[in-house]
């Protein structure tokens, strides 16, 4: 079988960076404009009214030219001050605890097991025993496919006197996330997972205590200082040089967005969810030991991290799908050998997906009989 070399539409199914339509690449091939003139503003607000809608808030919409790690380091940085509490299942709550220790912020660990999730009586019992400052938590945990209940969380948290930090870039615009609602104090994701982007660009939304916060706190930095950002999306700018391609595409993913309709993308996102599931328990069946690392009723809408039988090794299965013309991602980690991840997100359709799963599955039987 031949390896490809360019892949086709419906065939990137990476965690992230996930597959961008032809529209909204070719957005990116605008001509340039002023960043401090009226046309900008205005583009602005029109990305604010998008993007607001996704974040259920009604609260400015950061928008940074930096991976989402830029607005992890910068919510890191203009926390309150004080001791932070990072609950660690996987390689990006890691993030957040090598961030807040690389910023010489004081920061305990609550980890779990890859795949595990987090015990509430756990996370409550250790924020009655120290006052925190912040806990950080990623909601879909895209290393293990684990989605936590971030509202019970920072429910905790603000019991408890503490802000919470939520990284939601696998699962904004692919569930519900409700800044206001939940009363989370930050909340950020990525342009390049479940909003179908490329990457590039990164969405925060700070509470009003969170804000204030950041005005007082003495070693935010400069680039990723969110008092700034703050400050200037009242102005209809960004503090920096925006990446003016990547604005462009914005706009046009939010208009798609919008036109599909937040409740039909996220019941799009719950059926590939139920899909892979059921496809592993099936696959199970027919080529033996499939199955869903997630504990049910504690999975990611966006990305399934799939055990393989003992005959299969997971690097060997990456390799033989991508023969098949497919892309998938590797186990994280310490599940490398026996693990693969699925990203089912962004702008996938069913129909894309069965292709997909019918490639791992036939690739599975291909590793097996090679054994």
């Amino acid at each position: 079988m031949t390896p490809t070399t360019d892949h086709a539409a419906g065939t990137f199914f990476l965690p992230g960076p996930t597959e961008v339509r032809p529209e909204v690449l070719a957005a990116m091939t605008r001509p340039m404009l002023s960043h401090r003139g009226r046309a900008f503003e205005e583009m602005f607000d029109r990305l604010q009214a998008g993007l607001r809608v996704l974040f259920a808030t009604a609260r400015p919409v950061y928008v940074s030219s930096s991976s989402a790690t830029g607005l992890m380091e910068g919510a890191v940085r203009c926390a309150p001050a004080g001791p932070m509490l990072c609950l660690v299942g996987g390689a990006f709550g890691e993030r957040f605890l090598h961030i807040a220790q690389q910023v010489g912020r004081e920061a305990d660990v609550y980890e779990v097991p890859l795949g595990a999730t987090f015990d509430l009586a756990e996370v409550e019992r250790r924020l009655r025993a120290r006052r925190y400052a912040a806990v950080t938590v990623v909601h879909s945990e895209s290393s293990t496919g684990v989605l936590t209940d971030v509202r019970a969380v920072a429910d905790l948290a603000r019991a408890h006197g503490a802000c919470s930090i939520v990284d939601a870039v696998t699962s904004l615009a692919a569930t519900a996330v409700e800044a206001d609602a939940w009363e989370l104090d930050f909340v950020l994701t990525g342009s390049q997972k479940a909003m179908a982007m490329p990457p590039g660009l990164a969405f925060g939304v700070a509470s009003e205590r969170f804000a204030a916060a950041a005005r007082e706190a003495p070693g935010r930095g400069m680039y990723l200082d969110l008092a700034e950002f703050e400050a200037f999306a009242a102005k209809r700018q960004t503090p920096n040089t925006p990446a003016l391609p990547l604005f462009f595409a914005l706009e046009v993913q939010l208009e798609r967005i919008a036109r599909e309709g937040l409740d039909a993308r996220f019941a799009r996102h719950a059926a590939m969810r139920a899909r892979t599931e059921a496809w592993a328990s099936d696959c199970a069946v027919r080529a033996g030991g499939t199955g869903i690392l997630a504990p049910e009723g504690a999975r990611s809408p966006t990305v399934s991290a799939v055990t393989l039988p003992s005959a299969v090794d997971g690097k060997a299965l990456v390799k033989a799908v991508a023969e098949r013309g497919f892309t998938i991602g590797g186990g994280y980690g310490s599940l490398a050998s026996r693990s693969v991840r699925i990203g089912h997100m962004g702008d996938h359709t069913l129909e894309e997906l069965e292709r997909c799963l019918a490639a791992v599955e036939a690739s599975i039987v291909e590793v097996t009989g090679d054994r």
